[in-house]
């Protein structure tokens, strides 16, 4: 039998792995817990009814239906063997291995309150986006048939101001498209409500958005949000989320937000799949979850297994410098992907596996029409902009590394007939109606789906 190839998750790690192997005499099991890839970048545009779930995702078997080499499963793996090579899936089955890529991602973290979760979605999968996209828009409806009845202005103040939490680059777009829809997209389209008077706020607990980007775009980030009429709260730490709102604690003190429609986008949680990695193996877990993994991606004592992407606590080795954590962002999953794939073909061909070294192109995020900043690593230093110039680099950025020809031509498409018309033709709400005046209540009589 050829050697046993067994990749766990096909985000950008997984998927960049099975490629890397595709003329490598090894057969490849890929198992993942949905049946399509998700090109998380562009997930908020589905969630802010800017692009429809096809436009970003791609069935998997579509994707290697040319690659006789790889297997596709769908299915969870919930339990590793590291003694006999064998994953266990969630429905008993078992599955052989010689060499194992653990890319299994990452979910939402609450910082140990997972009861927020219920009033405050977070975006992580595709189920996440429709019901964030339920909720917004359900907000609106809401507020106008309360408008229709004794109109209790607290009552409908509550349902159009949209919180936001985390400043990072999903909750700087996200707050920056809720504003663009409240102020472009809906205005005319209700008779009792101005959806222009809506807010939204952005509660980021740090001095700054977009931590990652030097301090000069963050300031320019938050300019071109308020430009846009989002209320940036900076320094504000959440103490407490319900069906009502949430509390925060400001500098100035404790403060009462009211809001029917609250997001989460403040907190990563490895997959529990490293978990179980940990208690197969040993190996050692960061406060994150994530698998802390040797120079070259492996797990310590466990040559034949590797951990990428978001799962994984990395270091870059860049010859003559110090080791540097490398970032959870799609670009550090794709490349150690393929490092995984090379550091198998090294192993298959009896050599010594090498240190992964993470290249780091840049950062960039777009805060809305024709508003992002952009910090790019260059061979002569850093380049950064920001306002349109960095908007249009943003766009085909995102719609060059998009997956096949037919989601970058309707991607384009879409996105040209919005900035034209500032319309969004995805706003499309499915399952069950507005039960009640508000879409939290609604959303307790119908609870979400929870992925994973």
């Amino acid at each position: 039998m050829r050697p046993q190839v067994l990749i766990i998750g096909c985000g950008f790690g997984g998927l960049e792995a099975a490629r890397a192997l595709r003329t490598t005499d090894v057969d490849i099991t890929l198992v993942d817990k949905t049946n399509h890839h998700l090109f998380q970048p562009l997930l908020y545009q589905v969630a802010t009814a800017g692009l429809s779930a096809p436009s970003i995702a791609a069935p998997i078997r579509h994707l290697f239906r040319g690659q006789r080499n790889v297997t596709t499963l769908m299915g969870e793996i919930v339990a590793i063997d590291a003694t006999a090579r064998t994953a266990t899936l969630k429905d008993g089955a078992t599955l052989r291995w010689d060499h194992l890529i653990v890319a299994a991602g990452a979910t939402h973290s609450y910082f140990g309150r997972d009861d927020w979760a219920e009033h405050a979605p977070g975006l992580k999968t595709l189920s996440d986006a429709f019901e964030i996209r339920r909720r917004v828009l359900l907000a609106f409806e809401a507020a106008e048939r309360e408008a229709n009845g004794e109109d209790d202005p607290a009552q409908r103040a509550a349902l159009l101001q949209f919180v936001v939490v985390g400043g990072g680059p999903t909750g700087v777009e996200l707050a920056g498209t809720f504003a663009e829809i409240a102020r472009h997209t809906l205005p005319g389209e209700f008779r009792r409500i101005d959806p222009r008077q809506a807010r939204v706020l952005l509660v980021e607990g740090s001095p700054r958005v977009l931590q990652a980007m030097p301090e000069s775009l963050s300031e320019r980030a938050r300019e071109q949000l308020g430009a846009l009429g989002v209320d940036v709260r900076l320094n504000a730490r959440v103490t407490g989320i319900d069906a009502e709102g949430l509390d925060i604690t400001t500098p100035t003190g404790p403060e009462r937000l009211h809001s029917r429609c609250v997001v989460w986008a403040a907190g990563v949680a490895a997959s529990p799949l490293g978990r179980a990695l940990a208690d197969a193996t040993g190996c050692t877990l960061d406060r994150a979850g994530r698998v802390v993994v040797e120079p070259d991606l492996s797990v310590k004592g466990q040559a034949n297994i590797q951990v990428i992407g978001d799962l994984a606590a990395a270091q870059s080795h860049a010859p003559g410098q110090p080791p540097k954590p490398v970032p959870g962002v799609s670009p550090g999953a794709k490349q150690m992907g393929r490092h995984a794939a090379a550091n198998i073909q090294r192993r298959l061909r009896g050599e010594a596996t090498q240190a992964f070294r993470y290249r780091d192109y840049g950062n960039l995020a777009t805060i809305g029409r024709h508003s992002a900043v952009v910090d790019l690593g260059t061979p002569a230093g850093s380049l950064r902009f920001s306002g349109l110039p960095a908007w249009l680099f943003w766009l085909f950025a995102h719609v060059y590394f998009l997956i096949g020809f037919r989601n970058r031509f309707v991607v384009l498409v879409d996105w040209a007939w919005a900035y034209w018309t500032h319309d969004r033709n995805a706003r499309v709400v499915a399952g069950a109606g507005l039960s009640e005046a508000s879409p939290a209540r609604d959303a307790q009589a119908c609870p979400r789906r929870r992925a994973g």
